[in-house]
């Protein structure tokens, strides 16, 4: 029982999915087009959970909503399946496969067993694709891997039934119906104005303002918590940016490389010049990570050290600001 599907690894999990998937069916869609159209570009401070009992930062939206946005917004439609138990969940997997219809699955990283150690933690909103079987393996097209990869029927159950926030509960997806032609100008600018509108939205965790807030929180950490949970803080800062979902550097640059293509797409060469100021702000990004990860790294208790990321944080919630008005006004 196997399809032929060919893999491609990519930078992101959902867009690789969505990618490989669109692909499958005749579609040829970029990741950072899927992304950029599904408005994937996010800042968010989220006060009310706990990851790994650290703050929880997210650079992207919620897990799901890139591909229910670019679904809608170029007419596909996909198929959407929760379950009560594993047995009802791997015999609709099975059904699927035998039909040649491979799906995509949510599921928990910490129990994947091809994953390296050090890559495996509690996080349940990884997405990868299964498009066959062979004996007791199902047979894996995870987009962040080199190449295809393999789960025994429990390892998979495990997985796809992982417990926590954002549990899977063996959520499975794939597409049934398709436009005759994908019109790409309407949803491209509707995924910019979206994007566009919550990075710029008034409240004060999300896009620029939340940035700004984290700031605000990273000053005042090492006083008010103390400088072990400061530092064990900040380092959760950067495993979101740069460990989880391909962080906050990375999405800037997925969403640079959606914007050079889109400028193309809409003729439009405000978008090329955009692109390449959102490359610099994926730089920042980085810059920021690396010089965070010293200070926790080096167990500093020095305040100068909080301020001057924090600092960084500031600057990078002001050129953001500047880039998304910017943004609004080239569409």
């Amino acid at each position: 029982m196997e399809i032929e599907f060919e893999h491609k690894q990519s930078a992101h999990c959902e867009n690789g999915v969505v990618s490989s998937l669109m692909k499958f069916n005749g579609y040829e869609i970029s990741e950072p087009m899927i992304f950029g159209i599904g408005s994937g570009l996010l800042f968010c401070y989220i006060p009310f959970l706990k990851i790994n009992h650290g703050p929880a930062i997210t650079y992207r939206v919620m897990p799901g909503q890139i591909f229910n946005k670019f679904a809608k917004r170029v007419g596909v439609k996909f198929k959407k399946e929760k379950f009560k138990n594993e047995a009802l969940a791997q015999k609709q997997l099975n059904k699927n496969l035998q039909n040649n219809i491979p799906v995509g699955l949510q599921v928990g990283v910490f129990n994947l067993t091809y994953f390296p150690d050090e890559y495996r933690f509690h996080f349940n909103a990884h997405n990868l694709i299964v498009y066959g079987k062979e004996g007791n393996h199902y047979l894996i097209s995870d987009p962040i891997m080199e190449r295809n990869t393999k789960l025994t029927s429990n390892e998979l159950n495990k997985v796809r039934f992982a417990k926590g926030a954002f549990a899977p509960k063996g959520h499975m997806y794939y597409p049934i119906e398709f436009p005759k032609e994908l019109h790409l100008e309407e949803a491209i600018i509707k995924g910019i104005k979206n994007t566009c509108n919550t990075m710029l939205a008034p409240i004060p965790v999300v896009g620029v303002k939340g940035i700004k807030y984290t700031a605000n929180l990273i000053r005042k950490w090492p006083k008010k918590k103390g400088v072990k949970v400061a530092n064990h803080y900040l380092g959760q800062i950067v495993r979101m940016q740069e460990e989880i979902g391909t962080g906050g550097g990375g999405f800037r640059y997925i969403y640079a490389a959606f914007l050079q293509e889109a400028s193309k797409v809409l003729k439009n060469d405000k978008l090329y010049e955009l692109s390449k100021e959102m490359t610099v702000i994926g730089d920042l990004w980085r810059d920021f990570a690396l010089d965070a990860s010293r200070i926790y790294k080096n167990r500093s208790a020095k305040l100068d050290v909080y301020n001057n990321v924090a600092n960084q944080l500031d600057v990078l919630a002001d050129k953001e600001k500047i880039f998304f008005q910017k943004l609004k006004k080239a569409i």
